[in-house]
């Protein structure tokens, strides 16, 4: 199915692809699907598809509409306006009720880089994990991205996903199981465990090459389903570790470190979060320059690591 390594164009064509025996399936647009991939559909399925305008919260509302009517509505725009400007009709009109909502955050964390803070979302888990009855996903490549979309049809309820604009390489094995809810380790390890999310899964399995020289042996673990997060199976890699790492492309406040400290309430275990450190984005000229910026890649999430064995 997965024709590239775009985590967009992989969601366009995934839900083309389910679109051809469920016909319950409609998208919903607000006026980005050249860039959402959303288009795709549109192309296939002209009659199921709803060109809403740069109306999101209308949007939200008319797909709220729609899941009473037995359809499966997918709703797409950047993940900051997704999330954010229709958060009032998401919270309730869709969640209240626990409607069968699918909502993709595109372009998500810092990956639209040339539009800055107004473009970029840092706070996209941290306010669709709050709301009851919500499942929120953060796929690290295209083919967990291909696995998600899936599942999500398949699921009954509210369901946000946050996609990342750039190509990222495919670190995920195509012919290993998924479900929601899921957690996955892509490097073993016996010192730390480093619990990463979406872009973070790939700068973390680079961080455990280069504390691997060192001597330094790390468990990287994908957290590709954030809510509901599986305690029990975090709690199991944390198991004979001497400390925990979070990264993620997001705010340190209300993300995935948020919620790993909280399952970790009565362990003894120290924890260092990686993210975004209460800052907006910014503009530049490439997605690296801002990884850099912004102290998300490798040799910080090394750093990290580093910081947590020689806490006491």
């Amino acid at each position: 199915m997965r024709t590239s390594d775009s985590l967009r164009k992989t969601y366009g064509e995934t839900l083309v692809e389910l679109g051809k025996d469920n016909k319950a399936i409609v998208l919903m647009e607000a006026d980005l699907g050249n860039s959402t991939m959303s288009s795709l559909f549109a192309a296939a399925y002209p009659e199921r598809y709803f060109q809403m305008g740069i109306a999101e919260q209308n949007m939200a509302s008319t797909a709220a509409g729609l899941s009473l009517t037995g359809k499966i509505p997918f709703i797409n725009s950047f993940a900051v306006f997704a999330s954010g400007r229709a958060y009032d009709q998401i919270r309730s009109s869709i969640t209240i009720a626990d409607l069968n909502v699918k909502i993709c955050g595109s372009s998500a964390g810092l990956s639209d880089y040339g539009d800055g803070k107004t473009h970029q979302s840092i706070d996209d888990i941290a306010l669709m994990q709050v709301l009851p009855h919500m499942t929120v996903l953060s796929p690290c490549d295209a083919v967990e991205t291909e696995q998600m979309v899936k599942a999500m049809v398949e699921h009954k309820g509210p369901v946000y996903i946050r996609i990342n604009r750039n190509d990222l390489p495919v670190v995920s094995d195509p012919a290993a199981e998924y479900h929601i809810g899921k957690m996955t380790e892509v490097v073993g390890g016996t010192d730390a465990v480093i619990f990463a999310t979406g872009v973070m899964v790939q700068q973390s399995m680079a961080a455990a090459e280069l504390l691997k020289a060192e001597g330094v042996s790390v468990r990287v673990v994908n957290v590709s389903t954030i809510k509901p997060l599986d305690k029990d199976a975090l709690l199991g890699y944390c198991e004979g570790v001497r400390g925990v790492v979070t990264a993620e492309e997001h705010s340190t406040i209300g993300g995935l470190g948020s919620v790993v400290c909280q399952a970790l309430s009565k362990s003894k275990l120290p924890v260092e979060m990686l993210g975004v450190d209460d800052r907006y984005g910014t503009s530049a000229e490439n997605y690296d320059i801002l990884l850099r910026h912004y102290g998300l890649e490798p040799k910080d999430v090394a750093q990290k690591v580093r910081d947590v064995l020689s806490s006491k």
